[in-house]
């Protein structure tokens, strides 16, 4: 796709609007009128005799159309930008039969600014500017507010010294075709190899931020275990990681602990048993789809059957909340397909139930074949079933999230039954405390309380430079303390 880009620098806000109706496209930008391709696009603003006049006309596949406004002369920067995304969202409509309900939003965390309007402006002028400007469905913005609610109830939650701690375990089974994380295929003897060593070095990391803690006096709230797949650790393992935890962190301020178990044939009683033992009370078993042809399709490498075994086998084990992932748009799979996997997961009663929205990823194998995912308007057919059923089923959404190249530009959605959230997702997200992350590819988030200062700590991307980069990596951790000392508790 070719988007010209005349006269005005709105050019990130009409790609990104490019991408919500193409985003397997490659989008090539440019600020003059050549080049032609068979989807074109151009979005021109310029002086007027009346004003300041926009028009987007779009050529899709042999398909025509144009839309154009005039505003005063006196108009804001601000206010031409929505313009011009209101006009090129209503050709881009109008030449692929597509409405996104989300209309020109295309930011990450919709529930948040939700939640700063109705602050400034109230709730009812947050809506309308939801819907009349934003163009987002009436269904969408009523979303919106309702997570903006839960996820401030949440944060309400988190001290002036609070923090959360992440353990990233980059290793699967195996890859997905939709998965863009840094993972390692455990069934591949390099990775193998790397594991035991890793896992040394992530006990001793997690022994050095749990004196950090302890010295700058931080309260810790939620610890998080994600990957990757956590569930590829053998029971030993995750005893000594847990183990660890209890050890170098003050844990009597701990509202939750949650295990990413992930892949359902990862599952053993011995593992579950020692999650138990330490007081872990919510995993994730991620099926993503309850039917076996998808299942195969998407290199999942386990059966439905092993999928409703582990789950029940968790239940009977007692842990106190059991999520599910699925996922809506997975290749070849059908709205009613989806809406029989959702059904499957309700049945189960688990505490919470997230529904993701299929996302392109640019490093994905499924994003290289590019073929099979549904249509916009077969996911949003699949996220409207599950808006209208889940609540039915006492579920309720609390934390919601977009990501780019989104099929159908939609959202991730979790949805919890009463007293049943995951704090560290909603803590995680808002960016209301900080997050000190241990592992491969991990982010420590140190956040201001109450402030909109955020710094970000990287960790190395890959588990071979986490370990021979380890020293270097703990000098890095220093910054936590000049952070605190910055921005005082």
């Amino acid at each position: 796709m070719i988007l010209r880009v005349l006269g005005h620098s709105f050019h990130y806000e009409c790609e990104n609007l490019c991408r919500v109706f193409f985003p397997n496209e490659k989008i090539v930008t440019r600020r003059d009128r050549e080049g032609a391709d068979a989807r074109t696009v151009d979005t021109i603003l310029a002086a007027a005799p009346d004003g300041i006049s926009l028009t987007v006309t779009a050529e899709l596949d042999g398909a025509a159309a144009q839309r154009s406004d005039c505003l005063p002369a006196d108009a804001e920067k601000d206010a031409c930008e929505l313009r011009m995304a209101q006009l090129l969202f209503d050709v881009m409509c109008t030449l692929t039969g597509y409405v996104p309900p989300w209309g020109v939003l295309t930011g990450v965390r919709p529930s948040k600014l939700m939640l700063r309007l109705a602050g400034a402006q109230g709730e009812d002028a947050a809506f309308r500017y939801f819907t009349q400007d934003l163009l987002v469905s009436p269904e969408k913005a009523r979303l919106a507010l309702t997570v903006a609610k839960a996820e401030d109830a949440i944060v309400a939650l988190s001290q002036p010294n609070s923090f959360s701690l992440y353990v990233s375990i980059p290793f699967c089974p195996s890859r997905c075709s939709y998965c863009s994380f840094v993972s390692h295929s455990i069934g591949n003897a390099n990775a193998r190899k790397l594991l035991i060593p890793y896992l040394e070095k992530l006990a001793l990391e997690l022994q050095a931020i749990g004196r950090l803690h302890r010295e700058l006096g931080l309260r810790l709230e939620s610890v998080y275990f994600g990957g990757g797949t956590p569930g590829v650790l053998e029971a030993p393992q995750l005893d000594r990681l847990l183990t660890e935890i209890e050890q170098s962190f003050d844990c009597t301020t701990l509202r939750e602990t949650t295990v990413e178990i992930g892949r359902p044939d990862t599952v053993t009683p011995e593992k579950l048993h020692v999650l138990r033992l330490h007081n872990v009370g919510r995993i994730s078993i991620n099926p993503q789809t309850y039917h076996q042809a998808t299942l195969d399709r998407i290199g999942r490498q386990h059966t439905v059957a092993e999928a409703l075994k582990a789950y029940r086998l968790a239940a009977g084990c007692g842990f106190d909340c059991i999520n599910t992932d699925l996922i809506a748009g997975l290749p070849g799979e059908t709205p009613e397909m989806f809406r029989q996997s959702l059904d499957t997961a309700i049945s189960l009663g688990g505490g919470n139930i997230t529904i993701h929205a299929l996302a392109l990823k640019r490093s994905s194998a499924l994003n290289a074949d590019g073929g099979g995912v549904a249509d916009g308007n077969a996911a949003k057919e699949m996220l409207a079933y599950a808006a209208e059923t889940l609540p039915a089923a006492g579920y309720a959404p609390y934390y919601m999230y977009r990501q780019s190249k989104c099929v159908g530009n939609l959202e991730n959605v979790g949805w919890t039954r009463p007293g049943q959230a995951c704090l560290y997702n909603v803590f995680m997200m808002e960016e209301c405390h900080t997050v000190l992350a241990a592992g491969a590819g991990g982010v420590t988030k140190l956040c201001e309380y109450r402030g909109t200062n955020v710094e970000r700590i990287y960790n190395y991307k890959y588990p071979y430079e986490y370990i021979s980069g380890f020293e270097q990596l703990l000098d890095r951790k220093n910054g936590i303390k000049q952070f605190y000392e910055t921005y005082r508790i």
